[in-house]
C-alpha cells in the first residue's frame, strides 16, 4: 500500500507540468507495466483530478489545463508525519534541501483540508528544530540524487573524490547502497581499481558520473551495512586526546560535561579535563556551554575548531 501511495504521488508529480504523457514512456518513468499505469490513473481520477487520455499507439495522458486541483487527502496523522518529516528536512546535510523543504511545506498546507491543516500548522509553528552542528561541507541534492539513482539501477559510477589527507583521485566503482549515519552520508561501494570495498563520503564526491550498462551485483560486505561504515570509520578517524585547564570547580563543570570525560581538581577554583575524542566539535561546545575562563593544553587542532566556529557565529551575527 505505502508502494502503490508513493508512486501515485510521483505520477501526480509527473502529470501536474501540464504536458502531455505518452503513456508508454509514463508506464517506464514509474517503472510498471501498461496495465498498473492505467490503474493508477484510474486512482488519480477517482480523487478528483481531471486527467485526459488519448486511445491508440501515439496516446497518453495529460492533466486539462486550468483544472482546479482537489484537497491532498491525507488522514491526519498521515498529514502530520509528513510536516515532520519536511521541517526536520530543514536540518538536513544535503546543502539544498533546507530551502526545498520549506517550499513544499508550503504548497502542502495550500491544498491540505481545513481541518487537517489546522494540526498541521501547530505542529509546524509550535516545534523548534534544533540543528547539530557540522564540521565541514555539506552535499548537493545532485550528488545524493545521482549516487542514489545509479544504486538503485546497478550501473557503475565514476566520479572525483577528495581523501581526508586532501589529495583528489579520479574513482570508477560499483554503487550499492548510502549509509546516514548523524549528518553525514557514505556510499559503500567496490573500488574496481583497488578490487575491493571502500566507502566514501559524499561532501567528498565531486561530478558524479553513471555508466549505461548495469553491473552484476556482488554479495554485500556485511548483512549490517551501518555496521560496517560504523567500523570503517573508527579505522580511518584520528583519535584526539583532550587536555583542558578550566578555571571553575568540578561542582560548575561536571553538569556540563557528564561521563563523558575525566575531571581532576587543579586549585580551589580550577579543573583538568581530560577526554579521548574522534570529533573535536563537542569539547569545543561543551567548554562553551560552562561559562568559564579556560586554556587548551593539547591538542592544537581544538583551537582552529574554535576559531573556527567563533568566525562562524561572529559572522551570522554581524
Amino acid at each position: 500500500m505505502a508502494d502503490t501511495a508513493s508512486r501515485t504521488l510521483r505520477l501526480l508529480g509527473l502529470m501536474q507540468h501540464h504536458r502531455f504523457w505518452p503513456g508508454e514512456e509514463l508506464a517506464d518513468r514509474l517503472e510498471v507495466s501498461a496495465r498498473t499505469l492505467r490503474r493508477d490513473i484510474d486512482r488519480l481520477r477517482q480523487l478528483g483530478y481531471p486527467v485526459k487520455s488519448t486511445p491508440g499507439l501515439d496516446g497518453g495522458y495529460q492533466l486539462e489545463p486550468g483544472a482546479t486541483m482537489p484537497p491532498l487527502l491525507l488522514e491526519n496523522d498521515e498529514a502530520i508525519a509528513l510536516a515532520v518529516g519536511l521541517q526536520g528536512s530543514a536540518n538536513a546535510a544535503v546543502s539544498d534541501v533546507a530551502e526545498a523543504s520549506v517550499r513544499a511545506l508550503g504548497k502542502v498546507m495550500q491544498i491540505l483540508p481545513h481541518a487537517v491543516r489546522r494540526e498541521v500548522d501547530a505542529v509546524h509553528t509550535m516545534t523548534i528544530s534544533s540543528p547539530s552542528p557540522a564540521h565541514g561541507p555539506a552535499i548537493t541534492s545532485h550528488v545524493l540524487a545521482t549516487v542514489a539513482q545509479a544504486c538503485r539501477d546497478e550501473v557503475r559510477l565514476s566520479f572525483g573524490y577528495t581523501a581526508r589527507d586532501g589529495e583528489d583521485s579520479e574513482r570508477s566503482i560499483e554503487p550499492y547502497r548510502i549509509v546516514n549515519i548523524g549528518r553525514r552520508f557514505y556510499l559503500v561501494a567496490y573500488d574496481m581499481d583497488r578490487a575491493d570495498w571502500r566507502t566514501f563520503r559524499l561532501d567528498r564526491i565531486s561530478e558524479p558520473v553513471p555508466a549505461r550498462n548495469r553491473f552484476d551485483p556482488r554479495p554485500l560486505p556485511s548483512d549490517d551495512l551501518g555496521d560496517y561504515v560504523r567500523s570503517r570509520i573508527e579505522q580511518h578517524l584520528a583519535t584526539y586526546q583532550v587536555e583542558v585547564l578550566i578555571h571553575a570547580s568540578i561542582d560548575i563543570v561536571r553538569p556540563r560535561i557528564g561521563r563523558h570525560g575525566e575531571l581532576e581538581p587543579s586549585g580551589p577554583d580550577s579543573c583538568r579535563l581530560s577526554l579521548t575524542t574522534y570529533d573535536l566539535d563537542w569539547p569545543a561546545f561543551a567548554l562553551a556551554t560552562i561559562g568559564a575562563p579556560f586554556e587548551i593544553l593539547e591538542p592544537a587542532e581544538l583551537v582552529d575548531v574554535i576559531r573556527t566556529w567563533v568566525t562562524r557565529l561572529d559572522a551570522s551575527t554581524s
